[in-house]
């Protein structure tokens, strides 16, 4: 939801009228914007810390330049971007529609079909992101937008950027969040398209059952179940309970790939040219 914005936001940027907050997280402030023709525009601003990071700011600029290649069906879309500067930002499609973790939320879990075409859409974005060189790394429900022509997958990419010292952490912070990373990026190995999986796997299983499958409390607890436990599929659909089980794998070399969860979904092994519909409510419009 729209907040209004504060007194120190800056009203323009570039040829982008601010018109309010969309959210904020550690890497930057996410404004709702209008360009000259009136077109909305979501204006992810960077941290000024990071962006006086040189190592950062070189990787921000090569993730920015491979998010650019996405298709733009299942993801929103980059339209523009400031790779030099102050403040550095992205500009992207604005999605119409709630979050995934809003819908569940405030609906209840997802069942039969609907969960199903969530799956494959999902899948077919993470198959057009890691398509453009790119791991997403912070792929969870509030990173689905769930739009009037179906789910969006967003912030891909710019996370990585973050990892500019290749290591898991930043300021002794996660990269990512810890009840959806997969247990090689807590122990800093290599980072692969498997991780986006297991946040598949995640991310379906919260759809599927209101819960996330490693459970909440203290950072450490969830490290110790991400890492070493069994994950609470309870209530989850039969039709994908395998699947998801299998994407949790402990060891990335035995998860699906990205391929593989699609050719299981749909048969095929290639992503469908458009993928199911999902049935949600219709957005609300944004506020003045």
């Amino acid at each position: 939801m729209q907040a209004p914005l504060r007194d120190r936001d800056p009203r323009r940027l570039g040829p982008y009228r601010l018109l309010g907050r969309l959210g904020r997280g550690g890497m930057g402030t996410v404004f709702l914007g209008e360009d000259d023709s009136g077109r909305q525009v979501a204006v992810k601003v960077i941290n000024a810390d990071l962006a006086d990071d040189e190592a950062f700011h070189q990787r921000f600029r090569s993730e920015v330049t491979a998010a650019r290649q996405v298709r733009r069906f299942c993801t929103a879309a980059v339209l523009d971007a400031r790779l030099d500067g102050e403040p550095l930002y992205v500009v992207t499609e604005y999605v119409s529609g709630p979050s995934l973790d809003a819908a569940v939320t405030e609906g209840g879990p997802l069942r039969g079909g609907d969960l199903e075409a969530l799956a494959v859409n999902i899948a077919t974005a993470l198959s057009a992101i890691h398509g453009a060189g790119i791991v997403h790394r912070d792929l969870k429900p509030s990173n689905v937008l769930l739009s009037p022509t179906g789910p969006r997958v967003i912030d891909f990419g710019i996370a990585r950027a973050l990892d500019a010292s290749d290591g898991p952490t930043r300021t002794g912070q996660f990269i990512g969040t810890p009840a959806y990373m997969a247990p090689e990026l807590m122990n800093g190995a290599e980072i692969t398209p498997a991780a986006d999986v297991f946040a598949w796997g995640c991310v379906l299983a919260y759809a599927g059952t209101g819960r996330v499958p490693f459970g909440g409390g203290t950072l450490p607890e969830t490290i110790h179940r991400v890492t070493g436990g069994e994950p609470d599929l309870d209530g989850l659909d039969p039709a994908l309970r395998a699947l998801v089980a299998r994407s949790l794998a402990k060891d990335p070399a035995e998860r699906p790939a990205v391929s593989g969860l699609i050719q299981a979904l749909t048969g095929r092994e290639e992503p469908p040219s458009t993928p199911p519909a999902v049935a949600f409510p219709p957005p609300s419009p944004p506020q003045p």
